[in-house]
């Protein structure tokens, strides 16, 4: 392809992505909750459309908030893993850090949670008492109290045993305006370790493939990691994400987008572990999609990158953690990758989400 030709696509790809989002499917499909185009379709098609209000409107992972003379942060997640229990973790211990590290995103403190239970009529209660213990468990190690709550029971085979709400607030106690917006030009990307774990759990915790592995979830609370980061890097912090549904390249699409930017990844230097690379070739999966659940994408002004990597390392949570790419001007909103032999493509937001049901 030529210089020409290739800039008309990237001209192409630029109007898309500019139009105002229209949903045309007449009902919900998987995709629409895999965290890729599907999922943000439906967003700001439906619910972007009708809560529109200055706070949900960056659509981050959290909405941040004066209240009381005091600069808040609040979220909320549901949890449908499948199967419940994992290698590493559960659909407990799962909730409660993906919320944890929902406000951590914002440089938030967790102070308290929520959790809602929809059971299956027939859930074994043992298996709810071990779910419970693991939540408890999981919010001591991060510092939260779960203070409040709802069960709700329905009929069997109507929720697929058991599946988990939770919603936390957290104290922003620092001035600093962390977001998907925020990235420029110059900036550096830094991934807090391997990729692509959680998600390979999952997948080979279901029994479909009939591969073992000794692969575990990374799931964990990231907040004393964040806040060692901005420790060490104050204000040089544009951006931090989790990469979760859609995994690290969701998620630096979104980046992208919101800041009008490219992200240039160096293939080579992304962490991916051995186990996960050889399940995602498999299966035909770049780890590049495959979710984290104690991993975060961070985004810092390229002069604190020596800085940012250093407090990473430093972490018990962030000992592997790696420069992997950098922020330019050019094409915007793409995300690019420099392959380990020498070309480059596009790493775009997938429609749907070739692994269902990991969180």
């Amino acid at each position: 392809m030529t210089t020409e030709q290739e800039e008309r696509v990237l001209r192409r790809i630029e109007r898309a992505r500019r139009r105002k989002a229209r949903i045309r499917d007449e009902r919900v499909t998987l995709a629409h909750g895999a965290g890729g185009k599907a999922t943000q379709t439906l967003v700001e098609a439906v619910f972007l459309e009708a809560f529109d209000n200055p706070l949900l409107a960056p659509l981050e992972d959290q909405a941040v908030f004066p209240a009381c003379g005091a600069r808040l942060a609040f979220t909320t997640d549901s949890y449908v893993v499948a199967p419940l229990f994992f290698p590493g973790g559960d659909i407990g211990d799962l909730a409660v850090n993906g919320t944890v590290n929902d406000l951590a995103m914002a440089g938030a403190r967790p102070l308290y949670l929520s959790a809602g239970f929809i059971l299956e009529e027939g859930f074994p209660v043992a298996d709810l008492v071990r779910i419970a213990g693991s939540m408890a468990r999981a919010a001591g190690a991060a510092g939260v109290q779960v203070v409040t709550g709802d069960t709700k029971v329905v009929e069997r085979g109507k929720a697929d045993g058991l599946y988990v709400n939770t919603a936390g607030v957290g104290a922003v106690e620092h001035p600093l305006t962390l977001g998907a917006g925020q990235a420029r030009p110059g900036d550096a990307v830094l991934v807090s370790g391997p990729v692509g774990d959680h998600g390979t759990t999952v997948m080979l915790a279901r029994g479909e493939l009939g591969i073992e592995s000794d692969v575990v979830s990374d799931t964990a609370p990231l907040a004393s990691l964040v806040a060692a980061l901005l420790d060490a890097c104050g204000e040089g912090v544009r951006c931090l994400r989790d990469a979760t549904r859609g995994g690290v390249a969701t998620v630096l699409n979104e980046i992208a987008r919101a800041s009008d930017v490219a992200v240039v990844l160096d293939e080579p230097a992304v962490p991916v572990r051995d186990a996960v690379r050889g399940a995602a070739e498999l299966l035909g999966i770049d780890p590049l999609y495959i979710a984290c659940e104690g991993r975060m994408a961070v985004v810092v002004d390229g002069a604190c990158a020596d800085a940012a990597l250093a407090a990473l390392r430093g972490h018990p949570l962030g000992e592997h953690a790696a420069v992997v790419g950098r922020v330019v001007a050019e094409p915007a909103s793409l995300v690019l990758v420099n392959t380990e032999f020498g070309g480059t493509r596009i790493v775009d937001m997938l429609i749907g989400d070739p692994l269902p049901r990991i969180c």
